[in-house]
């Protein structure tokens, strides 16, 4: 019982940054005392220009320039897959039914290179060749493509098999994102991200059903440092206390974790793009 209540405490402190939140407040840079000491070469995060903020995205632009490419920059869907749904091969990322301001923010950050993609190399030269308009649109079509939630949960026997990334155990990465590592100050990934990371909006993404190589790439790259674009530091501050077989059994729960629970069916409103969109 003391161990589940220091759970929730911790839970709860970490929880309370996300009731009221702009976007301009998520951008702001992290507190240098909270995060590990590699991240003092990170490029400090600069809100959205307002003109960025106030455009709505148009769904069936978006979807045209995911598939299709635009000017210099090429089709989503090559990396992304057709619907979005990510490749663990690759090293990519979900984004079907990703929020719209948490794709847009990425994108307006990989163009500023105020995040870099160490992935494949290309994000920050593929956001800079979209206007403002080109990233509103394509957030706006990826926020209303409607999967199965566990769609892209990534074949786990497979990567092991492959030898590349290590996988770590479900039901133990079950016990972090429900209830953190009290011994460790870690709280649960659920007080940010809801109720098996299936997100928060307009803060906090969906990290439930997200391909695995990916969570565990983005944690570790929260831990040393290298992406620094998190909210107040939070990301960093969490990851810096996580050890490697943490991570990885983190994301081996997340990436197939059910966004509900058993006997319920309903999820909290998300809204939709074109509202999400609107000028904040």
């Amino acid at each position: 019982m003391r161990r589940f209540l220091t759970a929730l405490l911790a839970a709860a402190t970490l929880g309370a940054f996300g009731v009221v939140w702009s976007e301009e407040q998520a951008a702001a840079p992290a507190d240098a005392t909270s995060a590990p000491a590699a991240e003092a070469a990170a490029p400090a995060a600069a809100p959205m220009p307002t003109e960025a903020l106030t455009l709505t995205g148009n769904a069936e632009a978006g979807a045209k320039i995911f598939a299709e490419g635009k000017g210099e920059a090429p089709p989503c869907m090559s990396c992304h897959g057709e619907k979005g749904l990510g490749d663990d091969n690759m090293g990519t990322p979900r984004l079907a039914g990703q929020g719209f301001v948490y794709l847009r923010k990425q994108l307006y950050e990989f163009a500023a290179d105020r995040r870099t993609d160490t992935t494949m190399g290309v994000m920050n030269g593929i956001a800079r060749a979209l206007s403002d308009q080109d990233k509103a649109d394509i957030s706006a079509y990826e926020a209303s493509v409607h999967e199965d939630a566990l769609a892209a949960a990534s074949n786990l026997e497979e990567i092991k098999a492959a030898g590349s990334v290590q996988v770590g155990e479900k039901h133990l990465g079950k016990g972090i994102v429900l209830y953190g590592i009290p011994g460790k100050n870690v709280p649960a990934c659920s007080s940010c991200h809801q109720f098996n990371g299936r997100g928060a909006l307009p803060v906090y993404p969906a990290i439930g059903g997200q391909r695995y190589v990916y969570l565990v790439n983005q944690l570790k790259k929260w831990k040393d440092g290298s992406r620094a674009n998190d909210p107040l530091g939070q990301m960093r501050a969490v990851a810096s206390k996580l050890s490697d077989e943490d991570i990885y059994n983190v994301a081996a729960y997340l990436t197939s974790a059910p966004p509900i629970s058993v006997g319920n069916s309903r999820q909290p409103h998300q809204p939709e793009p074109a509202v999400a969109g609107a000028a904040h």
